[in-house]
């Protein structure tokens, strides 16, 4: 019964996590192309094609593991990063930021899709809990994606981010813990001080947000 329910949870997130990483990387790499770097075009990843950004380890299986070792208590992953050379933007510090922004922004909206799509299955009579559990996870999947990488560490797009809007010499010194950030990151997870301080209050403004913009098409088909 337990091994059904895994293998049920995970066809229901299967396809919102494949399009939250999937947009996130492209979007990265449509920025960058709008701001004068054109590496990611020339290497084919401002793709839709899932295939372009999964990384094998990092997007199948670390989660898969992580799934299955703490019944789904906590699950972690990634896809294979846009390269972006940021010395090729037309303002490489400036840019830097909407480069970063880009991924983030990707998935808020499709978090709203996501709820928007809830809106018409529950304005239609839909029974089938399947799809609605996906268009919930779906919402779920995208502010966590959202809300995580705007952690203002690098290389998390929220490190890139206030690295182009500190001063200079404050933005070199955030700069040099790339090399180690990943770590802090993953140290502040496992104490869960990313969860209760950061994960948690941004997901419940995004959750607040949503509610507010799709208020009005609730009201009007309710």
């Amino acid at each position: 019964m337990q091994d059904t329910h895994i293998i049920q949870s995970l066809l229901i997130y299967a396809l919102p996590v494949l399009f939250s990483i999937t947009v996130h990387e492209a979007a990265h790499g449509y920025a960058a192309r709008h701001f004068g770097d054109p590496t990611a075009a020339m290497l084919g990843r401002i793709t839709l094609n899932p295939l372009k950004h999964i990384d094998p380890i990092g997007t199948i299986a670390m989660p898969l593991l992580l799934y299955f070792a703490t019944s789904g208590a906590f699950v972690f992953g990634y896809a294979k990063p846009v390269p972006v050379q940021f010395g090729r933007l037309r303002n490489p510090k400036r840019d830097m930021v909407w480069v970063a922004l880009a991924g983030p922004a990707s998935n808020f909206a499709q978090a709203i899709l996501w709820a928007l799509v809830m809106v018409v299955l529950a304005a239609l009579g839909t029974q089938e809990r399947f799809f609605i559990d996906m268009a919930r996870a779906g919402v779920l999947v995208n502010l966590v994606m959202w809300a995580f990488n705007l952690f203002p560490l690098p290389p998390l797009d929220g490190g890139r981010i206030l690295v182009g809007l500190l001063p200079f010499k404050h933005a070199q010194w955030v700069a040099r813990l790339e090399p180690w950030g990943f770590f802090i990151v993953m140290a502040l997870v496992i104490a869960g001080i990313v969860g209760t301080l950061w994960l948690r209050p941004l997901m419940a403004l995004g959750y607040m947000v949503i509610n507010l913009l799709l208020s009005p098409l609730v009201a009007l088909l309710g």
